[in-house]
């Protein structure tokens, strides 16, 4: 089955409930942090691309991807603002789908397990570019594996803020949060435990449905 992974929603955008109870992602993910990173910061994003977006109701009827893909032709006093709130919403939509409880000792299988070993030797050399990429991403942002559909290969990148990969042509297929407020409750400065505890909690199964449908042309 092919993964639909569009947001379906356009404005005024909703936050859905969480999709798996605050706590079940422990001890990787501690239920505290859950609770605020859920219902408060992406909750502000939302809430923040509404307000930005109230006095035009021209740009109602496009979701959140199809706003940041066209964020320059949006009136100048509310395009920086979609484009970080926006993406805000878009990343943390995309982080609570690749989150899974009992996920513990999984690993990537078919098509996407080819493909890791493919482009970067193993898949525990995979996890290891993923981490040093997080790490060495400086203050907020950002890690991403990615698929360019044109070629089918993978890559491990990271980006800034909320900054988004739309127009870049490449299709996320795995993101982890590097904003403190992801992972400071439980691991404090500990960037490094926190992503490394991350493979514990990976939807593995999600991954590859999206890659399936990045390299089908339906994404």
């Amino acid at each position: 089955m092919i993964v639909e992974t569009k947001i379906p929603s356009t404005y005024p955008f909703s936050l859905a409930p969480p999709p798996f109870a605050y706590d079940a992602l422990e001890p990787y993910i501690d239920a505290a942090t859950m609770r605020i990173h859920h219902d408060q910061h992406h909750q502000a994003y939302i809430k923040n691309l509404n307000a930005a977006l109230k006095k035009y109701p021209e740009w109602h009827d496009l979701s959140v991807e199809e706003l940041l893909r066209r964020c320059n032709e949006l009136p100048v006093t509310v395009r920086q603002t979609v484009h970080e709130q926006g993406g805000g919403h878009l990343h943390h939509w995309f982080f609570w789908k690749v989150l899974k409880p009992g996920a513990v000792g999984s690993r990537p299988t078919g098509a996407l397990a080819q493909a890791i070993g493919r482009d970067f030797g193993s898949f525990e050399a995979f996890k290891a570019k993923f981490v040093e990429t997080g790490a060495k991403h400086f203050a907020s942002g950002w890690v991403f594996l990615v698929v360019q559909p044109a070629d089918g290969r993978l890559e491990v990148l990271s980006r800034h803020d909320h900054d988004n990969l739309l127009l870049e042509k490449k299709t996320i297929l795995l993101l982890n949060d590097l904003w403190e407020h992801a992972y400071y409750l439980r691991y404090r400065s500990g960037r490094v435990d926190y992503l490394n505890a991350f493979w514990n909690v990976v939807d593995w199964e999600y991954v590859g449905r999206r890659l399936e449908s990045a390299l089908a042309g339906t994404p």
